[in-house]
This record gives structure tokens, C-alpha cells and sequence, in this order.
């Protein structure tokens, strides 16, 4: 069992729920931004011996760089075992050099994390070359958790008998394990990306006519994928679409565009702070918490 989870003050929508269903207290980390950029970081003074760390990396530069100092910083303050819990893992989805010269952030984001960590949980981490979080934290350190079937069981209960179809390929991993869980039919894009926001989605051969829709997917950054395929989706005679993801990102005006194209609902897990967020991750991260420190 964790004795101790602490976190910095922005995570206190999961950090809460998750203290108490481990039944092990809260604590802190303070910190205070100069001028300049740099952070000053408090912890508590003496710290037990197992420790995990809640710490999600969306927007990841600062978040980063504020890890590498709290990972030291807590094992001169008593922690032994300590453990991060990074919902959303940032820098996965670089998994090769497209171009000589390109950094593989994936493998050095990784290697930095188990360096500073003896274990980090994250929820459907965005692996596609790479299948296994044993290629992208050394040592055997990284567990990677699924919304999936959170999602997938959402779905079912809240979109009468739909299909559940994923964005593009790299989707299907996701899309199979929610639909298997509620025994949904189910299938997957096929997605040509000529930059960030030119994205040009093959639907499959699946009769949509009339049906209820909902787009699975890890995460939802621009959000251009799922619109494209929610606009295919309704020129075929969707009923209705909806989107489910892990990953609630959605920068700039995402949302607004699915819904001015018609996308009905956005459901998300709690992995990130957002609006849409409709399923807990809370269970499951304490289960694996549990088990991380048996």
C-alpha cells in the first residue's frame, strides 16, 4: 500500500478521490513561479517510505522539468519507493527519427522518467511502433492502464446500440478492447495526414445509415480527425455521433468545430481537466496503486 500520494495543487480534482479510495492522506507540493520561469518547490518536510506522485503531463515542458527536482527532492526527504502517476504521458507519439536529425523523444522522455522513478502508471499511452511500455521505460518501470472499456461501457449506456468505430488505425487497439467489453460492433478509419490540421479520413465498409456512432480514441488534440470522420459519418446517413476519448486535450477551438459540424456528445476520462470529462480513472489508478506496492 502507498502511504503517502502527493501532488501539486492543479491536480486536486483526481488527487482527492484517489487519496481517499487508497484510504492513505494527501500532501502537498507547493510551488511558486518566478519571473524568470524558474520554480521554487516545497514538499512536506519528512516523507514515508512509499510515495506516489500524481502528476498528468499535458502542456509537459515545465512539468517536466519540475519531476526532475521532485524525484530527488523526495528520496532526501525519506522516500524509498516512489512511484509517479501520470495519467496523460506526454512525448509518446515521437517513436522514430522520420528525418535524420530528429530526436526520438519517446525513448529519452522515458528513459529520463525511469531514471527519477522506480515505477510510473499512465492510462493509454499513445504506443504505436512501440507496443510495450518496457521499450519506453527502461527496467521494466512503466504500466500502462486502459479507459477503454470505461468508455466502451459509457457509450453503451448512454448512445442507444452503436457502433463504435475508430478515427484511424492507430485507434483499433482501443476501439476493439470498448466494444469487446459491451459486445458492440465495431471498426476503424483509415486516415491519410498531409500536416497537423490536413487530414483526409476512408471510412469502412459498415452500414451507418440511421445508426448511432461513437468515435473512440486515445487522445483528442486538434481534434481534426474526429471531424473529419464525424462529416463523413453524417454524409452517410449517421443518425448521430458522438466522441469518446481517453485524452481530453482539445486545443484552441477543437470543441467548438465537432459541434458546429454536428457531433452530438464529447465524453472523456478524468486523465486531463476538462469539461467533457464523464468516467473516473480514480478506480483504476488505485487499483494499480495497490498492486504497484504490494
Amino acid at each position: 500500500m502507498i502511504d503517502l500520494l502527493i501532488a501539486f495543487e492543479d491536480e486536486t480534482p483526481l488527487a482527492a478521490p484517489l487519496a481517499d479510495a487508497l484510504g492513505c492522506p494527501l500532501g502537498w507540493i507547493g510551488c511558486h513561479r518566478f519571473p524568470d520561469g524558474e520554480s521554487k518547490l516545497s514538499l512536506p518536510s519528512e516523507l514515508p517510505p512509499r510515495v506516489a506522485v500524481l502528476r498528468g503531463l499535458h502542456q509537459p515542458n515545465q512539468k517536466l522539468a519540475e519531476l526532475m527536482i521532485v524525484a530527488p527532492a523526495a528520496r532526501e526527504l525519506g522516500a524509498r519507493q516512489l512511484t509517479l502517476v501520470s495519467p496523460y504521458l506526454a512525448y509518446m507519439r515521437q517513436d522514430m527519427a522520420f528525418n535524420p536529425g530528429e530526436a526520438v523523444s519517446q525513448r529519452h522522455v522515458g528513459s529520463a522518467l525511469a531514471s527519477w522513478f522506480d515505477h510510473v502508471i499512465t492510462v493509454d499511452p499513445h504506443l504505436h511502433r512501440v507496443t510495450t511500455m518496457d521499450e519506453v521505460l527502461p527496467g521494466k518501470r512503466g504500466q500502462a492502464l486502459s479507459a477503454a472499456p470505461l468508455l466502451g461501457a459509457w457509450a453503451a449506456a448512454h448512445a442507444h446500440n452503436p457502433i463504435l468505430l475508430g478515427p484511424d488505425d492507430e485507434a483499433a487497439q482501443w476501439v476493439r478492447a470498448a466494444a469487446r467489453a459491451q459486445g458492440l460492433q465495431h471498426g476503424t478509419c483509415i486516415k491519410h495526414r498531409s500536416g497537423d490540421r490536413d487530414v483526409q479520413v476512408q471510412l469502412p465498409p459498415i452500414d451507418f445509415a440511421g445508426r448511432n456512432i461513437v468515435l473512440i480514441d486515445d487522445v483528442a488534440s486538434t481534434g481534426r480527425t474526429l471531424l473529419v470522420a464525424a462529416q463523413a459519418l453524417l454524409a452517410q446517413g449517421a443518425r448521430a455521433v458522438d466522441v469518446a476519448v481517453t485524452h481530453a486535450l482539445f486545443v484552441d477551438d477543437a470543441i467548438e468545430q465537432l459541434r458546429a459540424v454536428g457531433v452530438r456528445n464529447v465524453w472523456s476520462s478524468d486523465s486531463v481537466p476538462h469539461a467533457s470529462n464523464v468516467v473516473s480513472l480514480v478506480p483504476l489508478l488505485a487499483a494499480a496503486l495497490r498492486s504497484s506496492a504490494d
